[in-house]
């Protein structure tokens, strides 16, 4: 099958109903919600997203990365192993698991996969006494950690923080933590969804059934050691790590030019709208709530508009 040239693409979300969802997706962001279900994650960014303007439209994320590989992503990432970030909204009407996730090594050894879970959380909305859980008291060793959750007293070891919108949390492979009620958050993680999920607040899933933990692998790859730190950026850059970059955009009606440096940009509008421009290629609206991609091949793009979005990059 012969392609046509790379442009700005826009991209359609994938919606997922979770049991500590709501409906701040539909109030909030937009987002037509299917269903009644309390509504969890949109996932913004990602290889079954699927191409909603233009010729490549109905084409899906990995379809396009196997037929233009380096065009579309840039150089220095392996096609097989699929999309290497992930993008997405996350409404937390009520608490997440207490979880953690592989480093790069330990998923490849315990999961067979190509890449671990490091991630940084955006916080848009919350509301009052939000907070979130950034790992357990320092001085816990594992025996003790492993009897807490066995003994349905994990909630005494967990180290709270208060958040606000604005803040921005980065959140290493390894670290335990948990996503609080009245919450709105946008996401920046590895392409990857292993997840050791250690605690559960002793809750049914949606199906009626416990949801099952991990805690032998959760507590092998668990860091004891360190805590992260909620931050609150005053300037664009918001996440500095060690497998992406993110910064936040704010338009008031002027013209900002940015260049690609040779890998794709992600782009979210989380207020107001913009239009994205690629020199020679088609140009895309993003609305609040909706997500773009602006090829490798690009050497640079505009963004015009009054509203904010947030932009993503390998590192």
């Amino acid at each position: 099958m012969t392609y046509p040239s790379l442009y700005p693409l826009k991209l359609a979300p994938a919606l997922h109903s979770k049991v500590w969802g709501g409906r701040k997706l539909a109030t909030q962001l937009g987002k037509s919600l299917p269903t009644p279900e309390p509504y969890g994650e949109s996932w913004e960014l990602h290889d079954s997203c699927m191409v909603v303007n233009g010729r490549l439209r109905e084409r899906s994320l990995r379809e396009l990365l196997e037929a233009y590989g380096e065009s579309l992503v840039g150089a220095g990432h392996d096609s097989a192993a699929g999309f290497p970030l992930l993008a997405k909204f996350i409404d937390a009407r009520d608490w997440l698991s207490i979880q953690v996730h592989p480093d790069d090594n330990q998923a490849r050894e315990l999961e067979g996969e190509p890449r671990g879970k490091t991630e940084a959380w955006l916080v848009l909305a919350t509301e009052p006494g939000a907070q979130l859980v950034i790992g357990v008291q320092p001085g816990t060793d594992r025996a003790q950690l492993a009897k807490s959750i066995r003994d349905g007293h994990l909630e005494a070891l967990l180290v709270y923080a208060d958040v606000q919108a604005g803040d921005v949390l980065y959140l290493p492979s390894g670290t335990i933590h948990a996503l609080g009620p009245g919450i709105l958050i946008y996401e920046i993680q590895q392409a990857s969804d292993t997840t050791y999920r250690l605690y559960d607040w002793g809750r049914l899933g949606l199906d009626g059934q416990p949801r099952e933990l991990h805690i032998e692998k959760g507590l092998r790859v668990a860091n004891l050691e360190s805590l992260p730190q909620v931050t609150h950026p005053q300037g664009e850059l918001l996440v500095d790590g060690s497998y992406f970059r993110a910064w936040r955009h704010r338009l008031n009606g002027e013209s900002l030019s940015l260049r690609t440096d040779g890998c794709f940009q992600a782009l979210t509008c989380i207020a107001g709208e913009a239009h994205v421009h690629a020199p020679g290629q088609d140009s895309m609206r993003l609305r609040k709530g909706e997500t773009g991609l602006v090829p490798a091949c690009a050497d640079s793009f505009t963004l015009q508009g009054s509203g904010n979005l947030i932009r993503a990059c390998p590192a």
